[in-house]
């Protein structure tokens, strides 16, 4: 038995390793594609587009292949697409437009220190349309995230205003996505590779317009993209890109439904080490001393922010389990308090049990109930 426990364990263990080093790998290399892409083709209104498109493409043939059932409740309640479907589906496309500007404009390396500030956004966020609250460690944790983006900031030898922007602009954006999906997906029953074609279909749909009206008679009438190899070039580096993309999503999804919160969110901000260290090896853009300080505490204050948080919600959970395991009486109690009176009025035993469960019995439905609520939440 011992060694049917070690070999899953054992397995389990490779198999999120090797999620993560196809995460790693497949968010490091497009996220340098993009750099060269932009350099040379300076359309992140394309680039965005072509992104959706091949994930609304590919997860046609990977929602066959995972047997994903259709979202009933969706389609019974069309009015849950122009209240939360299609606002996620703007949101989604401008903070990854936004994104893609920030590459655009400044290196790979100092816009994602930038996005390091996600749990700032997040944390003021939460408490405006939330209401939530949040303890000390959590606030603590937020000044060497703070400290590392403005020293990377100024000591930045790259530095360009709108790519800083754009990558504030974006790290806002998906801030505001978890939590609008975090508030309003509660009652919708829909698998991650549903929504996540939907987002993609959507975006493409609405931003479709805009893209032929702003890229698409630019790209035309240009004369050094007809040209043969230069097409050919920037054709394969948008499908690879896509594609890279595509696989980013899909094995982010599947490392949520492994691993642990905390788990989660430490591969996530490995992976944005990752990123950086492969973007200044691969890209060699000039780097200071004080600019790698500068990200190295940034990248250490998230991990301390993960840490914060994953103490908070066992803090909470623990408190809101301990009153339901207080209110149910015990066996002993009830004999213990039967038998002070038994002199009075004597009970056998098996009274004793028949009170027991009878009592039991009323107070477990309020229980039954809370897991229930707590189910379909």
């Amino acid at each position: 038995m011992m060694n049917i426990h070690r070999d899953s364990f054992l397995y389990e263990c490779l198999q999120i390793g090797a999620l993560c080093l196809v995460w790693y790998s497949a968010s490091a290399a497009g996220n340098v594609i993009v750099k060269e892409l932009l350099n040379e083709f300076p359309f992140p209104l394309t680039v965005t587009l072509v992104q959706l498109l091949s994930i609304w493409i590919l997860c046609i043939p990977l929602i066959h292949f995972w047997k994903v059932p259709p979202p009933e409740y969706l389609y019974q309640n069309r009015v849950y697409y122009f209240k939360i479907i299609i606002p996620l589906a703007i949101g989604k496309f401008l903070s990854q437009l936004s994104s893609h500007v920030s590459l655009w404009k400044v290196p790979v390396s100092f816009a994602h220190t930038v996005k390091a500030t996600m749990p700032l956004f997040t944390i003021v966020l939460s408490r405006l349309i939330l209401h939530e609250k949040q303890t000390a460690p959590v606030y603590i944790s937020l000044i060497p995230v703070m400290i590392g983006v403005i020293i990377a900031t100024v000591t930045e030898l790259s530095f360009n205003m709108i790519g800083f922007i754009s990558a504030l602009l974006s790290t806002f954006g998906f801030s505001l996505q978890n939590i609008y999906s975090k508030k309003s997906l509660k009652d919708i029953a829909i698998h991650q590779f549903i929504l996540l074609s939907l987002l993609a279909k959507i975006g493409c749909c609405l931003f479709m317009p805009f893209w032929f009206f702003y890229d698409g008679i630019d790209i035309y009438y240009n004369e050094k993209y007809h040209q043969y190899k230069t097409a050919i070039r920037i054709i394969a580096y948008l499908v690879i890109d896509g594609i890279l993309h595509f696989l980013h999503n899909v094995v982010a999804f599947t490392m949520i439904s492994l691993v642990s919160p905390l788990s989660y969110s430490i591969a996530n901000s490995s992976k944005r080490i990752v990123v950086i260290g492969t973007s200044l090896i691969v890209l060699q853009n000039p780097v200071t001393f004080s600019n790698v300080v500068g990200m190295s505490l940034a990248a250490f204050g998230v991990m301390l922010y993960n840490k914060a948080k994953y103490d908070q919600r066992r803090t909470q959970h623990k408190e809101t389990i301990l009153p339901l395991v207080r209110a149910e009486p015990t066996l002993n109690s009830l004999i213990n308090s039967l038998t002070h009176d038994e002199h009075q009025s004597p009970h056998s035993g098996t009274e004793v049990l028949s009170r027991h469960h009878s009592l039991s019995h009323e107070i477990r439905p309020s229980i039954y109930h809370e897991i229930q609520t707590f189910k379909n939440v």
